[in-house]
């Protein structure tokens, strides 16, 4: 874990190999529901009885919901509110198991290189790899990262 808090966090503090566990969060089918009906009204998310006819035996979370969920963990307890400036984009995103209501997720964030950026050298790239877990310890999710950010010793 980080010895410092999230507003004190600079570009170097994410050290290559440092893995960092946040919080956790519980989904409800409610919150499926609703986020489904907003942004990915499929059967499988909206419908329970259509769900539990399907292949997945009941209501699950969409994958886009899981990212939001995480999201949030990762802004609150990972990401700096006074550096980071951005990101740049994801790779590799992955959902190989269905999140379902009930569930509770945490995440883990292992941190897999960084670099000072050599055209703005006030900054840094930081490439992570993320988790999803859910309460049996099993992947739910799984991406790439990559964030810029400021650097405590400007150069």
């Amino acid at each position: 874990m980080f010895e410092n808090l999230p507003v004190e966090r600079w570009f170097e503090d994410y050290v290559t190999g440092a893995v960092h566990e946040l919080g956790s969060v519980e989904v409800t089918e409610a919150e499926c529901i609703a986020f489904a009906n907003r942004y990915d009204p499929q059967p499988i998310h909206v419908d329970p009885i259509g769900a539990a006819q399907s292949q997945f035996g009941g209501i699950i979370a969409s994958g886009w919901m899981t990212g939001g969920l995480f999201m949030r963990m990762y802004v609150e307890q990972y990401l700096s509110r006074v550096t980071s400036i951005a990101s740049p984009g994801i790779d590799e995103v992955r959902w190989p198991r269905p999140v379902r209501p009930g569930d509770t997720l945490r995440a883990r964030v292992t941190v897999l290189g960084t670099r000072r950026s050599t055209s703005k050298p006030d900054r840094g790239v930081v490439h992570s790899g993320i988790e999803v877990l859910n309460q049996h310890g099993d992947v739910v999710m799984s991406f790439k990262a990559v964030n810029l950010v400021y650097c405590r010793e400007r150069r």
